[in-house]
């Protein structure tokens, strides 16, 4: 049993920075998957410590690369955002793991919680009973991204949509895919 503990304590203090953006990630995504929100005073101090540390570790040059990580993490949930496909603390939830992390693991975390995502939402709309309806809203939503290409139009249509859609809260694939790409590349085992 002692052998067992200090192979956990040697693990988490070998990948500490995993592990802290592993317990934000999961609040991040209970508190998401609660009220539909991410809220900012959990983002912001994120992403400000993220650049903290990254500065106070490794200087000017850590400082540019976590604020790079930060704006590459933000780019790939930005599109999905401006046209009123998730919320701003979704971004930004992200864009705090590009600020601890190196962009490859923001990338790739992001990467693995877009098919978790996917596979999200098809279980919700096949449990939910309203497949064919949740399969036509996608079409018509593909639909109107092709053709209006107006991301201010875009997220008016989708905030009317809104009520009568059933919301999947993105933090959890978010947080799902980083952990499981942590997991994978052995920075939390």
């Amino acid at each position: 049993m002692q052998m067992l503990l200090s192979d956990l304590a040697y693990v988490i203090t070998e990948n500490w920075v995993a592990w802290l953006v592993t317990v934000v990630l999961i609040l991040g995504s209970v508190i998401d998957a609660i009220e539909l929100k991410v809220p900012n005073w959990l983002t912001y101090p994120f992403i400000i410590s993220g650049w903290i540390y990254a500065f106070a570790a490794f200087g000017w040059y850590g400082l540019g690369w976590s604020v790079l990580g930060t704006c590459v993490a933000m780019a790939c949930l930005l599109p999905m955002y401006s046209i009123g496909g998730m919320g701003a603390g979704d971004v930004k939830l992200l864009a705090g793991v590009g600020a601890w992390l190196t962009i490859q693991h923001t990338v790739w975390g992001f990467v693995v919680g877009v098919f978790i995502g996917a596979a999200m939402g098809i279980a919700m709309a096949l449990v939910s009973g309203q497949w064919k309806h949740h399969y036509d809203q996608f079409w018509v939503i593909l639909k109107e991204i092709v053709t209006i290409r107006n991301p201010e139009r875009l997220s008016e249509i989708a905030a009317e949509r809104k009520s009568r859609m059933r919301l999947l809260p993105y933090g959890v694939p978010i947080a799902t895919g980083c952990i499981c790409y942590y997991i994978a590349m052995g920075l939390l085992v």
